[in-house]
């Protein structure tokens, strides 16, 4: 699978607040608000949608292009990418901005407080993705994920324009874009993906039902964190998989790329949608045991018993048969 995968690259800025935000915040005081937060710890990690997922799919042993825009401060997060089977040769270099940074406060009920600096993502509206199907003598999907929304735009109405198949992640950026927006980013997606939230923020910002939105793509795919994965799609039977157990929470930044990474995996694997859904919670798991969105390292001895432990041996064995870690 000749897989492109839009969106933010970025450097992740971690902390841990030893108590609840909850606790912190007064009811009638919340226009108001003028909080700092002191934390006991600061992990400083690779990150950025983009190129969480891309690394997570190099990890499975495919060859992603990451596609997004970076600053000169890039050289040695893309010697990482690359020693980790992800091709950046798509990446566009900012000569005036910095890498964006994305800076994220967890407290002990798991509970995020984030800020993100675009930076030089915003320079990625001016890459094309036509000429990263020249390079590449084609396209089999598009990832289009959390970017500057005029690129995820613009993104998603090339390849339209140009028969791309495209995966649909709006993730974060629903908070901040408008419904004609939101539906040109799902209209006609191969694949939409939301969580909980985003699935009733989607609804709201669009208007649209249920149902509007399964007769707008191919598969939709919602996650529900420890409530497992719901896969639905129209004229289709709905698929339920569970949460793949979890034995110590560490860090729930980036565990929705990793799970991406596991499912398009699995599709490019030729597994069903079940089985990819299985992978992609397996090593979601993974990455919330893990501090750092990129910091874990895949062993196929191990994903596969942990994929018996949650699934059952069939699954471990179907998935393991695709493995090339």
């Amino acid at each position: 699978m000749r897989i492109a995968v839009t969106g933010s690259i970025a450097t992740d800025h971690l902390m841990v607040f030893p108590g609840r935000f909850a606790d912190q915040f007064v009811a009638d005081q919340l226009e108001k608000v003028s909080l700092s937060f002191l934390v006991d710890q600061l992990d400083i990690r690779r990150g950025g949608v983009a190129a969480n997922i891309c690394f997570g799919l190099g990890s499975l042993g495919m060859s992603p292009v990451l596609v997004g825009a970076v600053g000169t401060d890039f050289d040695d997060y893309r010697s990482w990418l690359e020693r980790h089977g992800v091709d950046t040769k798509s990446v566009h270099v900012s000569q005036t901005r910095h890498t964006s940074r994305f800076l994220c406060t967890t407290d002990e009920t798991q509970a995020q407080i984030a800020s993100f600096y675009a930076g030089a993502m915003e320079e990625a509206r001016e890459i094309e993705l036509q000429a990263v199907a020249d390079r590449l003598g084609g396209l089999d999907l598009v990832v289009v994920a959390p970017n500057d929304p005029v690129a995820m735009v613009r993104h998603t109405e090339e390849c339209r324009q140009r028969g791309f198949a495209f995966a649909a992640d709006p993730s974060q950026q629903l908070a901040r874009m408008d419904g004609p927006d939101v539906r040109s980013l799902v209209e006609g997606a191969s694949y939409l993906f939301t969580n909980e939230y985003e699935t009733s923020l989607l609804l709201r910002v669009t208007g649209w039902s249920e149902q509007d939105v399964r007769d707008r793509v191919g598969l939709w795919v919602q996650t529900h964190g420890p409530d497992g994965v719901r896969i639905e799609g129209k004229g289709v039977e709905p698929v339920t998989v569970a949460a793949h157990e979890v034995t110590d929470e560490a860090d729930p930044t980036g565990v929705g790329d990793a799970f991406r990474s596991g499912f398009l995996w699995g599709l490019h694997a030729k597994l069903n949608v079940e089985r990819a859904a299985q992978a992609g919670c397996t090593l979601a798991a993974i990455v919330l045991e893990t501090v750092g969105t990129q910091e874990y390292t895949l062993d196929r001895g191990d994903f596969s018993k942990r994929i018996a432990k949650t699934y059952g041996s069939e699954a471990a064995a179907e998935i393991e048969s695709k493995l090339r870690v």
